[in-house]
């Protein structure tokens, strides 16, 4: 394989920089006519390794980002964080580690009913997306993370999310966790996979409001 010449280089990095959105490496090539741009990514992604912004891969899209030593630089003296309920916090971790899952499924983990905001909040972040259809009498909605997800907690993958030891090493698991996890993973139909209840527009624990104001 022939090495990038330093215009070639310098375009892929434009381009890249130029960019709304994290790109794959087909959308840059078909943006320099069907180069393969792999090379230059790869003597870019080591140019800028030491240097304050990096050029990351995050779920096989491409894009510039702030080296993490310096992020205390860049935030402002008071910011108005906003995090999630508790109930769209376990949804969430439940997409992420069993995708593609239905409604039923996560409610099946859980133990509770997931109300259909929980899953509309995480997919306006853009952080969850439905991914089709489970080929099952019902034909339920699945649903699975997306890109975004992958950027934002810094993950190359879906492979990087940390396993149960390490969860429980960190203290974020606690033991009842393990059977409700091994209850809702064991085969058979799931309880109401293809039923939809009036209770599916109650809010359960904290989802009176989705997104909690951080009191710090």
């Amino acid at each position: 394989m022939t090495e990038p010449t330093d215009d070639f280089v310098r375009a892929v990095e434009a381009t890249l920089f130029a960019a709304e959105q994290p790109m794959t490496v087909e959308q840059i090539s078909n943006h320099l006519g069907q180069a393969d741009v792999r090379p230059a990514l790869a003597e870019l992604e080591r140019h800028y390794r030491a240097r304050g912004v990096l050029l990351v891969e995050r779920g096989k899209r491409w894009h510039f980002e702030t080296a993490p030593d310096l992020a205390h630089l860049l935030r402002r003296e008071k910011e108005d964080l906003r995090r999630l309920s508790r109930a769209a916090t376990e949804v969430l971790a439940i997409v992420a580690y069993h995708e593609p899952v239905s409604r039923a499924e996560i409610e099946a983990i859980r133990g509770v009913q997931t109300a259909k905001g929980t899953l509309d909040v995480l997919m306006e972040a853009g952080w969850v997306r439905v991914a089709g259809r489970r080929e099952v009498p019902g034909r339920p909605v699945i649903y699975a993370t997306t890109p975004d997800f992958l950027a934002h907690f810094g993950l190359g993958s879906l492979k990087e999310l940390p396993g149960l030891e390490e969860l429980r090493a960190a203290g974020l698991l606690d033991p009842v966790d393990d059977d409700m996890i091994q209850t809702g993973l064991r085969p058979g139909k799931v309880p109401g996979e293809d039923e939809e209840t009036a209770e599916d527009t109650a809010e359960d624990l904290d989802e009176r409001d989705l997104f909690e104001e951080d009191d710090g």
